[in-house]
């Protein structure tokens, strides 16, 4: 059985950053995650990693479009 939530050590293995960046990511409200107990253990749901990660290739592939110039445009 797969886990539902991800410690933010799990979830910066997924993504490859430092545990520093993926506690960015979660204080900024980039990354939605839950916080258990009162000694900041922070989880993250597996699905909403999965929508993070769908929503980051959104945003780069629609900002790569925009920096685009208009004659490779118009070779699509």
């Amino acid at each position: 059985m797969e886990k539902r939530f991800l410690t933010l050590a799990d979830v910066g293995e997924v993504l490859n950053i430092s545990s520093s960046q993926t506690y960015a990511l979660v204080r900024s409200g980039e990354l939605p995650a839950i916080q258990i107990g009162g000694r900041g253990q922070w989880r993250v749901e597996a699905r909403i990693l999965e929508e993070f990660i769908a929503n980051a290739y959104r945003r780069s592939a629609s900002g790569l479009r925009e920096e685009a110039s208009p004659d490779e445009v118009a070779k699509h």
